[in-house]
């Protein structure tokens, strides 16, 4: 016993000490040193008292309750999140979970913690049924995040915890939590450009819906990489030789393909589709000589080039893509900057970051204007994004899938309302046609409005489904009257 309670101190230390480690890496030369003392004083209390709050709560794993939010907070601050949002993670669950208040933690933190620990909390009312109080949750988070994405931020961390130490919870409950996370969490996180929670997610979430494939892939994917170590490690070399030579700096990353669906069924078409060498450059013009030594060192398999530097691919990765085929194995080779690294991993977080903010907002309200009490469809669909252009050359992301109403109720409603059809690339088409990335799109308007009932099967935003749904059901009520 005595052993254990020394085991969980140096744990507890080691997590705290590399938390604020990390943030006075990351934010440290922003801060006056008034500031930053007063931040490192505010997440020591913090700290304390969510460490006495806790105190004598234990998971049903049994593990003392205090490590959940120290985990949470300490995946914030390794992804850049500042120290009102890591403070409000390791206060997280206080409110919820024992008698703190929420009045107490803005007295002490300030109202920006208070704001985001708020957004984290759950909704509590004994009136409503277990549906519709996860329902009240949704919403709730929703519109603290319209208000302050960093709720979602936080939110992400806590799921990933959750969903990493679930095993002991039961296994309905497993799957329920398991179907929530991919239905909702997976494509909130896609559409905030963070790649690494989403796909983390996915992983964790599928792993727990189908344990006994998972389990096999893991031993698939173990198996392949003793058989390919060897190889592997010689074609690393061969390449930091090279990028040596051409006194180019760079950092080679072995990312093996998360478990899903897909790749359980990709097990038997070889390395290429399990495994990518991803290789790291500082400036922009660096990966494209990367990937000229690239070549010249191992032939690349026509067709198979993707550039999405300047360019994000519809899931908001920028790297530059290609496969080769380096002796007897054909390697999937990516391409990318540290700072792109950054955005792909930690999306709205990182630094530099273009995040579109009313995009983001926009979607968020769609949702919550739905029929449901989450559109979690059009969440998915709003995860992956095309590009596409109006006659003056100007840009609009939408989700990909989408149709020629889409883009025209997303320029304005009453243009969405009397589109009577489209030119798309020169080329005359109708309102149910698919666009396609790149696309430049004219709207012809019609002089009254023409919608139809139809118009729902042929639109997949929530803003083009909320606005038609609109217009049919006042024209119902014109014609009652």
């Amino acid at each position: 016993m005595a052993e254990l309670m020394e085991y969980d101190q140096r744990r507890e230390l080691r997590l705290i000490n590399e938390m604020m480690e990390l943030l006075v890496t990351h934010h440290g030369g922003e801060l006056s040193e008034e500031e930053l003392d007063r931040s490192i004083d505010d997440l020591q209390q913090a700290i304390q008292i969510s460490r006495k709050s806790h105190d004598g709560q234990f998971r049903k794993s049994g593990e003392p309750y205090f490590f959940h939010p120290l985990r949470v907070a300490h995946l914030a601050a390794r992804h850049w999140m500042d120290f009102p949002s890591v403070i409000a993670a390791v206060l997280h669950d206080v409110v919820e979970d024992t008698d703190l208040s929420l009045e107490h933690i803005r007295e002490n933190f300030g109202g920006e913690v208070a704001l985001l620990v708020n957004g984290l909390t759950k909704v509590e009312d004994d009136r409503l049924s277990k549906e519709a109080l996860q329902a009240e949750t949704y919403r709730k988070q929703l519109l603290a995040a319209i208000e302050d994405v960093r709720v979602l931020c936080l939110k992400f961390w806590d799921r990933i915890d959750n969903m990493r130490t679930i095993g002991a919870l039961a296994p309905a409950k497993q799957q329920r939590i398991a179907e929530e996370t991919r239905k909702v969490y997976v494509p909130l996180a896609r559409h905030l450009g963070m790649g690494y929670v989403a796909t983390e997610l996915e992983a964790l979430a599928l792993t727990t819906i189908y344990p006994n494939r998972a389990a096999r892939y893991r031993r698939i994917i173990e198996q392949l990489k003793q058989e390919t170590a060897s190889s592997l490690r010689k074609i690393r070399a061969v390449l930091s030789n090279s990028f040596e030579h051409h006194k180019l700096s760079t950092l080679q990353r072995d990312r093996w393909r998360p478990f899903s669906i897909s790749a359980a069924r990709d097990t038997g078409r070889g390395l290429a589709t399990l495994y990518t060498l991803e290789i790291q450059v500082d400036r922009t013009m660096d990966a494209y000589l990367a990937l000229g030594i690239l070549h010249s060192l191992f032939p690349p398999i026509p067709g198979k080039l993707r550039d999405h530097l300047y360019t994000t691919s519809k899931h908001g990765y920028q790297a530059l893509k290609t496969t080769v085929q380096a002796g007897k194995y054909r390697l999937r080779v990516e391409i990318t900057t540290r700072k792109f690294a950054r955005f792909n991993e930690s999306g709205v977080l990182a630094p530099g970051f273009d995040f579109q903010l009313s995009n983001f907002k926009s979607l968020m309200k769609s949702l919550m204007e739905g029929e449901s009490a989450i559109d979690t469809e059009s969440l998915r669909l709003a995860s992956s994004k095309i590009r596409v252009y109006t006659p003056r050359g100007e840009s609009r992301i939408l989700p990909e899938g989408s149709s020629v109403l889409d883009f025209a109720f997303d320029i304005h409603e009453e243009l969405g309302l009397h589109a009577r059809r489209a030119r798309i690339n020169g080329k005359t088409r109708l309102l149910k046609a698919r666009l396609m990335d790149g696309d430049q799109v004219a709207i012809e308007r019609a002089e009254k409005p023409q919608v139809l009932p139809k118009w729902l099967e042929w639109a997949i935003t929530p803003r083009a489904r909320n606005a038609i749904r609109k217009y049919l059901r006042s024209q119902v009520k014109k014609n009652v009257e």
